[in-house]
């Protein structure tokens, strides 16, 4: 019992390393090293410099956006300042530049004859098609006003009356493009609990109230021209101007902690967001309608009808901050060290499926032994451990064959 013990115990604290078969094959020897190097090179070069895969991100950023538009332009004659077309005036993230505007005054409610040639008819049953309308300027009720036998009339239609006419032709204010866009950004990251804005703080009040954003040369200017934000969006002015559109204003912070905080700047991007739509016949450009209300003496309510295009820009605020943190580090070299290990899968199946001498390395990788083989070789010679030399000991646990130093000499 003793010596049973004393041998599961021997055979516990043993180490067992695996038999290698060394390959000598100058094509099978670049391919490995090819595999390997192009491993390293990719955790080194893409997860480790480009990813920084060492760091621990904080992707949950917290964003202000402030805005402020500023110039003057003519429009029907007037002209026309801030608060006469920009939409909404709160200065927020998203905001409206009014290009062009159609005004219908003097609405009150009554029945008044529809507009559009979709609406004309020649009697009360052309109209009662049209019940329902959701492209009327009001209810359909079903009667056909001013036709005769010569001319056709339009369906009638209750709401707010005179009815719209937003077939005229008006001429855009295009000195949208000399307007100013100032943008206020701050950020704050908050596993990292740091905070930047999008103001050099090298840049004194008068550069920023001066400067205008570029690129190149002032890539951190708050400040941007219209003319130049259509521009970097390959966009015609004049045609943005006349239907309206949206505009994308994208403020990118990434952010690398483990440099000086000095170099955590935003980037900006301009894209055009209503692209997909701009040659669509039906949904093309942007308009909105508004109203103003008033009342008269009597207490009769009427109001002014703007159908207004504009061009909507939207300020949108993304990135990432990252610091070095032990465990990602830990985690993306032993993925690394492991998926070096790749090259000898690929090794080993050319070698056992491709090359010519395949037999040959599958008989020295591998070592089969049945059962009738291991009964007859018992039968034999009682108390042998197979075919081992004297010296060679089997392991218990796994079939390994192992070696002591007292029974080799060196």
């Amino acid at each position: 019992m003793g010596s049973m013990m004393l041998g599961c115990i021997t055979d516990f604290f043993t180490y067992e390393t695996t038999k290698s078969v060394v390959v000598k094959s100058w094509s099978v020897g670049i391919i490995n090293r090819i595999v390997q190097l192009l491993i390293i090179s990719y955790f080194v070069g893409w997860v480790f410099i480009h990813e920084k895969a060492y760091q621990v991100k904080d992707t949950g950023i917290e964003s202000s956006v402030m805005t402020k538009v500023k110039g003057f332009g003519y429009h029907n004659n007037q002209v026309m300042d801030v608060a006469d077309y920009v939409f909404p005036q709160q200065g927020s993230g998203i905001f409206c530049i009014m290009t062009k505007v159609i005004i219908t005054e003097n609405q009150s409610q009554g029945t008044c004859a529809e507009l559009g040639k979709n609406f004309k008819c020649s009697n009360d049953t052309d109209c009662h098609k049209h019940y329902g309308s959701i492209l009327s300027n009001g209810v359909i009720t079903g009667v056909c006003l001013n036709s005769s036998n010569d001319t056709m009339g339009y369906c009638e239609s209750s709401g707010w009356c005179p009815a719209e006419n937003d077939q005229v032709k008006i001429d855009p204010m295009l000195d949208v493009s000399n307007f100013t866009i100032f943008i206020k950004n701050s950020v704050r990251f908050p596993l990292f609990n740091v905070t930047r804005g999008n103001f050099l703080s090298t840049m004194s009040s008068q550069e920023i109230k001066t400067c205008k954003y570029h690129p190149e040369t002032s890539p951190y200017c708050p400040i941007f021209l219209v003319g130049d934000v259509l521009s970097f969006t390959d966009q015609n002015a004049s045609e943005l101007a006349d239907k309206g559109g949206e505009i994308g204003i994208n403020i990118e912070w990434k952010c690398n902690l483990d440099l000086d905080i000095k170099h955590c700047l935003p980037k900006y991007s301009f894209t055009r967001l209503d692209a997909p739509f701009s040659k669509n016949k039906i949904s093309s450009g942007y308009n909105f309608r508004f109203a103003k209300y008033f009342k008269t003496e009597n207490g009769t309510d009427f109001r002014t009808l703007h159908k207004a295009f504009a061009i909507r820009f939207d300020v949108m605020v993304t990135g990432n901050a990252g610091k070095f943190d032990t465990i990602p580090t830990l985690i993306n070299l032993v993925a690394a060290f492991t998926s070096v290990g790749l090259g000898t899968v690929l090794c080993d199946i050319i070698l056992l499926n491709f090359l010519k001498g395949a037999k040959q390395y599958k008989a020295k990788k591998f070592e089969e032994v049945s059962e009738a083989q291991i009964e007859a070789y018992l039968a034999r010679s009682p108390g042998s451990q197979l075919s081992l030399r004297p010296g060679l000991k089997s392991s218990y646990d796994s079939g390994a064959i192992s070696f002591t130093t007292s029974d080799q000499p060196f």
